[in-house]
């Protein structure tokens, strides 16, 4: 693939002055580079990247809601199939070093630690100006960086104690007791987490993100950003002509989409 006469770019940080300081340092570095949004957090990323498709993202580490990491995770889960510009390449921005190493060491993505560094940000962008000029068919692409995403987040951080076993779920004056084991999946939904058993739905006041690590990780699989599946409850996992997947579930209608992130839990033995 020839390198393109105009590159764009996607910046997304929530400090104001850092944001418009690698705005200028980019401008410097790389004329030809054109912005083509600024997001002040990570769903805002994730929204803008996905409405301008740029060729580059500079991801801030820690933003509020969702981080760089979830925020290109999210992109990678949300990213079309088909032709069209294929999958941005990803630049973390980060004060932490620990962050910078995980990246560094895995090839196709790059770091820029905070404050930015000229001859550091000058560094980066001709990398960036090489991995444009060969860069791979989108597919490959899209697959490449789904792994190396899925090493930087690891695995959610398990609780010390026990598994959650009962939830204690409010409705109206009352406080209903439901046993975790008859929860069929759970769905995130704003600040609320929607509880769906084979009879009922209920929603808890918490964040999917919360509640994950308290649940036991061998039998509640997470298989997209906004869902969590009772592993024992899945009947079949189904590939359609695209190759995505979808479950069928005992005890629910539904048929639950299965991301990018998460489609590697599903091979056949």
């Amino acid at each position: 693939m020839n390198l393109p006469s105009r590159p764009t770019a996607l910046i997304a940080e929530d400090e104001g002055l850092l944001a418009e300081n690698l705005r200028q340092e980019l401008a410097r570095l790389w004329p030809e580079l054109e912005l083509v949004a600024m997001a002040p957090h990570g769903q805002a990323a994730v929204d803008l990247a996905l409405q301008h498709r740029p060729d580059l993202c500079f991801l801030d580490i820690r933003m509020p809601g969702l981080s760089g990491l979830e925020a290109a995770a999210a992109l990678a889960e949300d990213w079309p199939e088909g032709p069209g510009r294929p999958f941005p390449l990803l630049v973390f921005v980060t004060a932490y070093e620990q962050y910078a190493l995980q990246a560094f060491q895995l090839a196709a993505l790059d770091y820029v630690l905070k404050p930015v560094q000229p001859e550091r940000l000058a560094q980066t962008c001709q990398r960036l100006r090489q991995a444009l000029s060969q860069r791979q068919s989108p597919p490959a692409t899209l697959e490449a960086t789904v792994e190396q995403l899925r090493q930087l987040l690891g695995n959610p951080q398990a609780s010390a104690t026990p598994p959650l076993r009962l939830l204690q779920v409010g409705v109206g004056n009352q406080i209903l007791m439901v046993p975790v084991e008859e929860v069929i999946y759970f769905e995130a939904a704003d600040k609320y987490v929607r509880v769906l058993t084979a009879a009922k739905e209920h929603l808890i006041r918490i964040s999917l993100r919360e509640l994950l690590p308290q649940l036991d990780g061998q039998r509640f699989w997470q298989i997209h950003r906004s869902l969590v599946v009772r592993s024992d409850a899945i009947q079949r996992a189904l590939r359609d002509e695209a190759g995505k997947l979808s479950l069928h579930l005992h005890g629910r209608p539904e048929r639950l989409a299965v991301s990018r992130m998460h489609a590697h839990l599903f091979k056949g033995m």
